[in-house]
C-alpha cells in the first residue's frame, strides 16, 4: 500500500452512506470510498478511525473570520490564521466574507483575499455589501452603505480578479438589476440579502440572476451555479400572510431548484423548528448551511470588532454594541451541522447542505464537498456526538486524528 491511509467508519456523504465504510487516501486524493467489504486490500490493522463517522470536508459560503481575526481587517497574517483555524475545525473549503466598508478598504481587503485564494487557503471572497438596504443593515455600518454604483463595482471586480465568488445585494435598490447582470457575466454569484424587497422584486432578482448565470460562458463561469439567498429570514422582513415579502419568493425559487438559500442554523439566528421546516419545504439539495462566523469564533465571550463596528459576545451570542443587532455567528460549520441534526434534520441531509450543495454553488463539485474516488482528500472524522476527532485537508492532517481504541 506504500503511503496509503485507510479510514474506516460510517461514511455519510452525498455519494455514499454506508455503516461499515472505508476511505482510502493516497497522494492527497481519495482512491476509494465505499463499503469496507468491497475494498481490494487489507482493512484490518491498517484501518484508522474504526467506529467513527467519516464526513466530507465542510464548505462554508459565508464566514467573516475566526479565532480573533476578521477578514475585514485587511491583514494577510490574520486572514491566514482565521482560515487555518476553520480548516482545523472541519471547514476545509470556505469563502472569506467582507462586511460593508469604505470603498478603499474594500479594495484593499479584496486584494488580500485574492492572495489567500492564490495560496489555496480560501476558495475565494464574498462581498456582503456595500449595496444593502439601510432598513435591513443588521451588523453593517449604515453610514457606509451605498446605492449600486457600476464604477465602484468595476473597481472592486478589478481588485478581486477571479477570486470574487459571490456578492450580496438588496434587490430593491436602484441599479441593482444592472449589477446582477454585470456580476453574472463575470461569473460572480448574485446573492439576495439585507433587503426590504417585496415578493415580486425578490423573485425578479433571483430569476434574473439564475438566467444570467446559466448564460455565462464556461470560460467566465465556475460551472453552472445558482444564485443564493444570504441567510434566509435574517436581515429581511418576516413572512406575513398579507405581505409575504422576500421570504416567500426565496422559498419558491429554492423549491423549484432555481436558488440556494443559506441558513445560519446555529441555534441563535433561527429557531430549530424553522430550520426543520425549511428542510421539509425545499429539501437539502437547495439549502446551504453557513456560519456567518466572526472573529470570536473559537474564543471566549468578550469584546470584538466586525468591520468598523464594536461587538460584544455574551453567552456565545455576538451583538453590535450600539444597536443590539446580532453580529454574525460564533459557531463553526460542524457546530451548525450538529445543531441542525438536533433540530430533527437527518445527518445525511445536514451534511449534504454543509458540503455538496455549497461546493456546487461554487462550481467545485469535482474538487470538494463529497467523498468519492478522484477528489482531493478532505475528510472530517467525528464521533457519535459529531465532535471532531480529526480533519484531513488535501491529504494532510490539519487536526491530528484521535485514534480509536
Amino acid at each position: 500500500m506504500g503511503g496509503e491511509l485507510l479510514l474506516r467508519g460510517h461514511i455519510v456523504s452525498a455519494s455514499v452512506d454506508v455503516e461499515d465504510g472505508l476511505v482510502a487516501v493516497d497522494g492527497g486524493h481519495i482512491t476509494y470510498a465505499g463499503p469496507a467489504s468491497d475494498f481490494h486490500g487489507d482493512v484490518g490493522s491498517a484501518a484508522d478511525a474504526a467506529g467513527g463517522i467519516l464526513l466530507p470536508g465542510l464548505v462554508d459560503l459565508h464566514c467573516h473570520g475566526a479565532h480573533g481575526s476578521d477578514f475585514s481587517e485587511g491583514s494577510a497574517e490574520g486572514a491566514r490564521a482565521a482560515a487555518r483555524y476553520l480548516h482545523s475545525r472541519g471547514t476545509t473549503t470556505l469563502l472569506a466574507s467582507l462586511v460593508t466598508g469604505a470603498p478603499a478598504d474594500l479594495v484593499r481587503n479584496l486584494q488580500v483575499l485574492r492572495l489567500m485564494a492564490e495560496e489555496g487557503l480560501v476558495a475565494g471572497s464574498h462581498l456582503e455589501g456595500p449595496f444593502l438596504s439601510p432598513g435591513q443593515c443588521g451588523a453593517h455600518d449604515p453610514a457606509l452603505l451605498l446605492e449600486p454604483d457600476a464604477e465602484l463595482m468595476a473597481e472592486l471586480l478589478n481588485a478581486a480578479g477571479p477570486s470574487l465568488a459571490s456578492m450580496t445585494l438588496a434587490a430593491e435598490l436602484p441599479g441593482a438589476e444592472g449589477l446582477v447582470d454585470l456580476l453574472a457575466r463575470r461569473g460572480v454569484i448574485p446573492s439576495l440579502g439585507h433587503t426590504a424587497a417585496d415578493h415580486r422584486s425578490a423573485a425578479s432578482f433571483l430569476e434574473l440572476a439564475a438566467a444570467g448565470l446559466s448564460g455565462v460562458s464556461t470560460a467566465a463561469s465556475r460551472g453552472g451555479q445558482r444564485p443564493t439567498v444570504t441567510h434566509l429570514f435574517n436581515a429581511m422582513p418576516s413572512l406575513h400572510h398579507r405581505s409575504p415579502g422576500p421570504v416567500s419568493a426565496c422559498l419558491s425559487a429554492a423549491r423549484a431548484g432555481n436558488a440556494v438559500v443559506e441558513l445560519i442554523a446555529d441555534g441563535v439566528h433561527l429557531a430549530p423548528e424553522t430550520v426543520k421546516t425549511v428542510f421539509e419545504l425545499v429539501g437539502a439539495d437547495n439549502i446551504a448551511l453557513v456560519t456567518d462566523s466572526m472573529a470570536a469564533t473559537g474564543l471566549e465571550d468578550g469584546h470584538y470588532k466586525l468591520g468598523t463596528l464594536a461587538v460584544t459576545v455574551d453567552g456565545g451570542v455576538a451583538r453590535v454594541d450600539n444597536t443590539g443587532a446580532i453580529a454574525g455567528g460564533t459557531a463553526t460549520l460542524l457546530d451548525v451541522v450538529r445543531s441542525t441534526v438536533s433540530a430533527g434534520v437527518s445527518l445525511r441531509d445536514a451534511v449534504i447542505s454543509a458540503s455538496a450543495v455549497p461546493a456546487s454553488v461554487l462550481g467545485l463539485s469535482r474538487q470538494a464537498g463529497d467523498l468519492r474516488a478522484g477528489t482531493p482528500a478532505d475528510v472530517v472524522v467525528v464521533d457519535q456526538e459529531l465532535n471532531a476527532a480529526g480533519v484531513l485537508r488535501r491529504g494532510e492532517w490539519v487536526a491530528e486524528l484521535q485514534r480509536s481504541a
